[in-house]
């Protein structure tokens, strides 16, 4: 059972903003453990702290490849309680899953072998497709965030999936640009993002199936986008083998070089988009958004980015992406067979 309090999980419209608040105190009382990340911390501490996502911890007593559970502190639940009944508040309908990379307490999407990650992709192919089939989703997102500077509190290699009964505001003016360019252009805004980004000075890294590039007009300096080339490619679900293996690599090198960029794990927020039901121009996306812009600082959502929406990039994206793709990555093996078996 989720570990929150009925009356204090809910959801409260902003009537200025028309946007919703998820409420949920509970996740406060999430565990936290300041544990070593690296292999080089963990040899440097001596010690292995106690993991709840370690096998024999609380979550997952047993041995596992890959492993996926409710999250116990959700923000979004499938049976959520009635909310007060006062002004305007609904229930935090939907679904909060967490996905174990690995049993192993160390490593990353950048050291994962290529058959762990291939199966980290199958996962996330596979419980966010069962999640769309929900007729109470209007959207799911497989996300992860790296690194206590973006709020992560186990050190262990994992992501999480949403599922939400509503459009998020973010991404219903997404689906109305793709809708207008359409009535305006006649043809597909992810294509024409494509092709502008794989023609460019931004481009990162090689992908047959994938352009790998910092965006056009980045909100977050080393930010790096992951777009599905192949028109109707909208969702995990979409992916042909070859596609599969190849989003593998590409997840596995954008990660590689951001751990090369300062020689320390980048830290990182890493969100899947894919398609919502009314969205046929929509290319299936990796996006990464990591807070540094240095070594030492930050890029910190301050008060004009907050309050006005308006991000201030302090730097240049196309001498950011010659950065990245300077950082070298671990070359390619073949492509492991994917035979996957999802613990749930």
């Amino acid at each position: 059972m989720p570990a929150v309090e009925p009356a204090a999980l809910h959801q409260r419209h902003d009537a200025l903003t028309d946007s919703w608040v998820a409420i949920s105190p509970a996740r406060n009382v999430r565990p936290h453990t300041s544990q070593p990340s690296t292999a080089t911390d963990a040899a440097a501490s001596g010690l292995r702290p106690a993991c709840p996502l370690c096998p024999g911890g609380p979550e997952i007593p047993f041995s596992y490849d890959a492993a996926v559970f409710d999250n116990r502190f959700p923000s979004l639940v499938p049976d959520p309680p009635l909310p007060p009944p006062c002004a305007e508040y609904a229930p935090s309908l939907g679904r909060c899953e967490v996905v174990l990379y690995t049993e192993h307490h160390i490593g990353s999407l950048a050291t994962l072998s290529p058959l762990e990650l291939a199966r980290v992709v199958a996962v996330w192919r596979d419980r966010t497709g069962e999640l769309w089939a929900d007729p109470n989703h209007r959207f799911v997102m497989a996300f992860e965030n790296r690194g206590e500077a973006v709020g992560t509190t186990i050190a262990h290699p994992h992501g999480q999936i949403y599922a939400f009964d509503r459009l998020p505001p973010f991404i219903a003016v997404r689906v109305a640009a793709l809708a207008r360019h359409r009535g305006e252009n006649g043809g597909c805004l992810s294509c024409a993002v494509v092709a502008q980004d794989a023609g460019s000075e931004r481009v990162v890294g090689d992908g047959r199936s994938f352009v790998v590039a910092v965006p056009f007009a980045p909100r977050w300096p080393f930010e790096v986008h992951v777009r599905a080339r192949r028109h109707g490619l909208r969702r995990l679900t979409d992916l042909e083998l070859d596609e599969q293996h190849d989003l593998a690599a590409v997840l596995r090198e954008v990660v590689q070089r951001y751990d090369g960029l300062f020689g320390f794990e980048l830290p990182y927020m890493m969100v899947a988009l894919e398609a919502p039901e009314d969205a046929p121009d929509w290319h299936l996306a990796f996006e990464f958004l990591p807070p540094h812009r240095t070594a030492r600082l930050k890029k910190v959502r301050a008060s004009v980015e907050t309050a006005t929406g308006l991000f201030i990039n302090d730097t240049l994206p196309e001498s950011n992406a010659a950065r990245l793709a300077a950082v070298g990555v671990v070359p390619r093996e073949e492509a492991p067979p994917l035979i996957v078996e999802v613990q749930r």
